[in-house]
């Protein structure tokens, strides 16, 4: 899995913050999300997927593997 962060599209919300800490975070400075963990290991690919489908601006893009 491989994760990708829109920063033009993030609102900000921090929705995928609360939901997989060890994946996502804020900068201090505008709250955009950033990413911790651009590949993320099988035991956060649930926390990934959940953090992905409830982001309002909808800028988490999940690339499964092949």
């Amino acid at each position: 899995m491989k994760v990708i962060v829109d920063e033009d599209k993030c609102c900000g919300a921090g929705q995928c913050v609360l939901i997989a800490p060890e994946v996502f975070d804020q900068r201090d400075d505008d709250g955009i999300v950033i990413l911790l963990e651009p590949e993320p290991g099988a035991d956060r690919h649930v926390q990934v997927r959940e953090a992905a489908a409830v982001c309002p601006a909808a800028a988490i893009e999940v690339i499964e593997s092949a």
